[in-house]
């Protein structure tokens, strides 16, 4: 729009050139003098006021030079300068949003909180309703919370039973089982009566386990608080343990009371020539 209105400026000045001044301005060769001319004129324009005062920077000595290698420093880092840089959002840009271009402050939105997600996450219980059912030859027992008698009634010793996100509860099982796995339980307590295989204790915190019968191998992973309470029958039974803490195996005694044993957290490895001789560490008291 304005570079019409200059076009047209022009033509216009050149139809009244061509109109008041065909070969140019007219001067008054034979004018009056100057002395001639009345004093009452108007009056002389104002003197142009002076250039604001520009203050030198304050630095130190060779600050210049310092300041100037600094900056090319930064500009050698390629794209690494614009890592301090911060994203401009479509909520920013004035094209996406008219109400910004009647102000040049561009407020920032305050990040969202994560408090109440990480409170609600720490508290969550689980997730899904509680169910027990049989799936083919396995048990699937979940989601149960403050649940202190579900019973899992085994009739046939090939079938399994796998607990699943289970917190706060006690899980008995009944008969004779093939496997028995607790996986993403918490304060969960499960007793049952004989094992042919392995029982199973995965990704778990603070859970218990007891046997009244027969338990050949126990496989503790990714678990923080474990107890296991042994039989008369089952006192020989393996402990495997990985990536695990807090883990203590409870054997009877002869007068029928529970003595606590440590599973090691900590190992030594050597190589000894031929192989790496791997043994447990004592913690120190």
């Amino acid at each position: 729009h304005w570079v019409k209105s200059y076009i047209g400026l022009l033509t216009d000045l050149q139809g009244y050139i061509k109109a008041n001044h065909t070969t140019g301005l007219s001067w008054n060769r034979e004018g009056s003098p100057a002395k001639a001319i009345p004093s009452g004129g108007a009056p002389p324009p104002p003197p142009l006021a002076p250039p604001p005062a520009v203050s030198a920077p304050v630095t130190g000595s060779g600050g210049g030079a310092t300041d100037r290698a600094a900056l090319f420093s930064e500009l050698n880092k390629g794209e690494g300068a614009t890592k301090g840089l911060k994203k401009v959002t479509s909520d920013m840009q004035t094209h996406k949003n008219p109400d910004l271009r009647t102000t040049s402050v561009v407020t920032a939105k305050a990040p969202p909180s994560t408090v109440g997600q990480y409170q609600a996450k720490k508290h969550a219980d689980p997730v899904g309703e509680p169910s027990m059912k049989l799936d083919r030859k396995c048990w699937m027992v979940e989601n149960f919370n403050g649940n202190k008698s579900v019973l899992v009634d085994v009739k046939e010793k090939s079938q399994s039973v796998y607990v699943f996100r289970c917190v706060d509860s006690i899980i008995q099982v009944k008969g004779k089982v093939n496997i028995i796995t607790l996986d993403q339980c918490k304060k969960t307590n499960v007793v049952f009566e004989d094992i042919i295989s392995t029982l199973d204790i995965i990704n778990s915190q603070s859970v218990k386990a007891q046997v009244t019968g027969q338990l050949p191998i126990v496989n503790i992973d990714k678990t923080d608080g474990c107890q296991v309470f042994l039989s008369k029958n089952s006192v020989k039974a393996q402990i495997i343990s990985a990536k695990s803490s807090e883990m203590n195996i409870l054997v009877p005694d002869e007068s029928g009371e529970f003595r606590e044993f440590a599973v090691p957290e900590q190992f030594r490895t050597v190589y000894d020539g031929k192989r790496l001789a791997t043994e447990s560490v004592d913690s120190l008291g």
